[in-house]
């Protein structure tokens, strides 16, 4: 009976995975290479994510150095970043591109906290619906007498454990994002 968890159990840590990814590129205050992931550049006709172009650095807490390898594709990158909606506008000095993140407002901070309950929530709705999915399989095995009615009971308790211990997980990691956030 395990091995019927397992691919529901890898789907749920993909929502997992990808609301943390989400929550890497909320800029909370410091300074974070992955507020960058996003940004992509037309470089000779292809879009091509920053980090691909160029060494991205944190020198101190509140700066981003980004550090292209190629020096003609400085103002792009720059262009870019500008087009984006990060809100923080890049200094170039003709050799690198810096960015100095400026503390949030208490108001901003209540934003980007409630954008990430929901993140969270989008997370928690893709578990349950990966819960349904299983749940409609293990009925449709019953339903062609592959399981018996004890079986499909004791499947849908294991699914929806599960599922309670991956929505434990996104809330967890929402509570630790805001915590990161309200920190002044």
């Amino acid at each position: 009976m395990r091995e019927e968890y397992a691919v529901y159990e890898k789907k749920m840590g993909k929502s997992i995975s990808v609301m943390e990814g989400e929550f890497a590129a909320i800029r909370a205050g410091r300074a974070n290479p992955a507020v960058l992931d996003k940004v992509t550049v037309d470089y000779y006709g292809v879009p091509t994510p920053v980090a691909q172009m160029a060494g991205v650095s944190v020198p101190d807490a509140r700066t981003l150095l980004i550090q292209p390898w190629d020096g003609s594709t400085l103002k792009a990158i720059e262009k870019a970043i500008l087009a984006s909606d990060l809100g923080i506008t890049p200094n170039n000095d003709g050799k690198v591109i810096r960015m100095a993140f400026p503390p949030l407002t208490e108001e901003r901070r209540k934003e980007i906290v409630k954008s990430v309950h929901k993140l969270e929530e989008e997370c928690k709705v893709a578990i349950r619906s990966i819960r349904r999915d299983a749940i409609d399989k293990f009925k449709a095995q019953k339903k062609a007498g592959e399981l018996s009615e004890d079986d499909l009971k004791d499947l849908e308790k294991g699914i929806q454990k599960l599922t309670d211990t991956y929505c434990d997980k996104a809330e967890a990691a929402a509570k630790g994002k805001e915590k990161e956030i309200m920190e002044i």
